[in-house]
C-alpha cells in the first residue's frame, strides 16, 4: 500500500514536471556565403543573442568556410520568409512564429581608409612603404 503511495506520488510530479517543460522546436539558420543550413532545437523563451551564439559556435564546429568568428554582437538573425528588420538580441526566438532565419554579418566601417587619406592629406611619406610602415607601427602600439 505504501509502495502504491510513493508511485502516484512520483507520477504526479512527472506530469508536473512535463507541463513547466518548455515548449521546443527545430529552426533552420542561413548563413550568407555558406554552403548549407544550420539546424538545431531551441527553446520558444531563448533570445535571439542566444541563438546566434549557439548558430556561430556550430557553425565554427562544424568548420565550414568562410570563417565567421564568434563575437554574437558583430551578426544579425532575420527571419527567412519576412522581408522585415533584423531581430532584436532580446527578443525571444519563439515569438517571431517563424522557423527558418538567415545570419549575416554587420557592414563594418574600415579603419585603414581614414588613416590612410590622413596620411594622403598631410603628405607625410610619398611611397607606400612609408604608409604601410607608419600604419603597422601604429598597430603595434595601440594594443
Amino acid at each position: 500500500m505504501w509502495a502504491q503511495k510513493e508511485k502516484e506520488k512520483e507520477k504526479k510530479k512527472g506530469t508536473e514536471k512535463q507541463s513547466i517543460k518548455k515548449n521546443r522546436f527545430l529552426i533552420t539558420v542561413n548563413v550568407l556565403g555558406s554552403a548549407g543550413p544550420i539546424r538545431f532545437v531551441v527553446n520558444e523563451d531563448d533570445n535571439v543573442k542566444g541563438v546566434i551564439d549557439t548558430a556561430l559556435k556550430m557553425y565554427a564546429r562544424e568548420g565550414r568556410l568562410p570563417v565567421l568568428g564568434s563575437v554574437v554582437s558583430n551578426f544579425l538573425l532575420y527571419p527567412a520568409n519576412a522581408g522585415s528588420d533584423a531581430l532584436s538580441p532580446s527578443e525571444a526566438i519563439g515569438s517571431t512564429g517563424g522557423r527558418n532565419f538567415v545570419l549575416c554579418k554587420k557592414q563594418q566601417q574600415p579603419h585603414m581608409t581614414e588613416t590612410r587619406s590622413e596620411m594622403i592629406a598631410k603628405g607625410s611619406g610619398s611611397s607606400w612603404k612609408t604608409w604601410l610602415n607608419k600604419s603597422f607601427s601604429f598597430k603595434i602600439s595601440s594594443h
